[in-house]
């Protein structure tokens, strides 16, 4: 029996450390992927509850086409604000209207619609979305 060759009984092993380091390198790479997964689903929640408000937003201002006023009945509101309350979390809304400006031929109405999920930290991370319509000044005959 001749004994191995110093360079041959060096490489013992190193297949083994091969393929360590490329199971280290695969498992940073499947960490980074989650991550990235988790971050999209973030986005699209806070995509869904902008187009909740939107679509909320637009409803109370049709409500103002309607009565062609920037007024809406007070029950209407409540309705309004209880219906973001239970379609947004933590929502709340409010309509501001603003004051007539002569070189305007509208009236015009500020809605704001504010929100925070339960699993943001303060309320600084919150969504808002705020909106102006300019309803047409109808006169009355």
């Amino acid at each position: 029996m001749t004994p191995a060759s110093p360079s041959r009984h060096s490489q013992h092993g190193v297949a083994m450390i091969e393929v360590l380091v490329a199971v280290l390198i695969l498992s940073f790479g499947v960490l980074g992927l989650i991550g990235l997964q988790a971050r999209a689903i973030g986005v699209a929640n806070d995509a869904e509850d902008r187009s909740q408000a939107a679509l909320l937003a637009d409803e109370i201002i049709a409500a103002m086409w309607i009565n062609r006023s920037t007024t809406v009945a007070d029950d209407d509101v409540t309705a309004w604000d209880t219906t973001v309350g239970s379609r947004l979390p933590n929502g709340d809304g409010t309509v501001t209207a603003v004051p007539n400006d002569a070189t305007l031929s509208a009236s015009a109405v500020d809605v704001a619609i504010t929100w925070k999920q339960p699993s943001r930290k303060t309320a600084d991370e919150g969504g808002t979305l705020s909106t102006r319509a300019y309803l047409p000044v109808v006169p009355v005959p």
